[in-house]
């Protein structure tokens, strides 16, 4: 087997990501009321605040 054949992003692969994905979110704010999401989005927020410290 090639590099190329074990990296590569088939359209296969890349649809059923964003599936997964959809279904989460869809989880999330059926169940959740969008609180998973929600944490996930401040914590990036913090990291993004934490890098610009560094640069």
């Amino acid at each position: 087997m090639t590099a190329k054949d074990s990296r590569t992003m088939t359209n296969a692969t890349s649809i059923g990501l964003g599936l997964l994905i959809v279904a989460g979110l869809t989880v999330d704010a059926t169940m959740y009321d969008w609180s998973g999401s929600l944490f996930l989005a401040r914590k990036l927020a913090d990291l993004i605040e934490w890098l610009a410290f560094w640069r």
